[in-house]
């Protein structure tokens, strides 16, 4: 009896959640859709002059996506060597005290508020302004170092399950062909765990992709133009979201914020498919 209940209880639990689900997606793609269109992307500018860079576009959420995926590639660069190279040394079969408080502080940092991060990034500038850089200012790196910050530990706890979940076969009979440790993690494990590492580092991009509170207090701003640089400041998806929905004139304002957090939700929804399924698929072969 009990464990009918207890079966019930999950099955309402999971039921209550899709529905949830299903309703905050089928909210946003019904206000979302109906502004599709080249417009929203592009304004009155020519679709074709503004993705060739001729035109500038300043209605449009064209460059908030350009921001977005440039936010996130240059963070997921940064994030990229220093997790991976985490995620490999925890996965060692080495156990000390160091490397305990080191998975601690992963976890920690995993559970840092992006708010935070943000607050960091922004005092970062106001530190290298008052004694370093009088000219610093919020710009796209600083967005990239701050997200790159929050993402390593998605990277690092990616390559290390990636890692654990070959057998140790693997390792022990590279290892008896004379294989050296460096070349058994190269040649032999690496390879082997590359797809569970990607789909780590593709929900890493995901995590950076949505981020508001660390974009907001680091470099994005409401209508700048497709990116001048890694040392200007940018337009992104999160927070035009934010400000349009936040401070919206009239209807079309709302609209362009409801088809912006379209754009976003596809693009995430992508993404996170993507590492999931390619995760799955590594964790199922080994």
């Amino acid at each position: 009896m009990k464990a009918r209940l207890f079966h019930l209880w999950c099955l309402t639990c999971t039921v209550g959640l899709v529905l949830c689900l299903g309703l905050l997606v089928g909210f946003i793609i019904s206000r979302g859709a109906p502004a599709l269109s080249l417009s929203l992307f592009f304004g009155d500018s020519d679709p074709l002059n503004a993705l060739l860079g001729l035109e500038p576009i300043w209605d449009g959420i064209w460059p908030a996506c350009v921001g977005t995926l440039t936010v996130v590639f240059c963070a997921t660069a940064l994030a990229l060597l220093p997790g991976i190279a985490t995620g490999i040394w925890l996965a060692s079969r080495s156990q000390s005290r160091f490397k305990y408080l080191v998975a601690l502080g992963i976890d920690i940092l995993a559970g840092i508020p992006s708010i935070l991060m943000g607050l960091f990034g922004f005092t970062l500038i106001l530190f290298l302004r008052s004694w370093l850089l009088p000219t610093a200012n919020t710009c796209l790196l600083l967005s990239a170092l701050c997200l790159a910050m929050l993402i390593i530990p998605y990277l690092a706890v990616a390559t290390r399950t990636a890692l654990l979940a070959l057998p140790h076969s693997l390792e022990i009979t590279a290892l008896s062909l004379g294989m050296s440790r460096w070349k058994t993690l190269r040649c032999v494990l690496l390879p082997q765990a590359v797809k569970g590492i990607i789909g780590g580092i593709m929900l890493a991009m995901g995590r950076a992709a949505e981020d508001t509170a660390v974009i907001m207090l680091t470099g994005a701003v409401a209508n700048a133009g497709l990116p001048g640089g890694l040392f200007e400041r940018y337009e992104a998806l999160p927070f035009t979201i934010f400000y349009f929905s936040a401070q919206y004139q009239n209807d079309t304002e709302l609209q362009m914020a409801f088809g912006a957090a379209l754009t976003l939700l596809c693009l995430t929804a992508t993404i996170f498919t993507s590492a999931t399924l390619l995760q799955r698929n590594s964790l199922r072969k080994h």
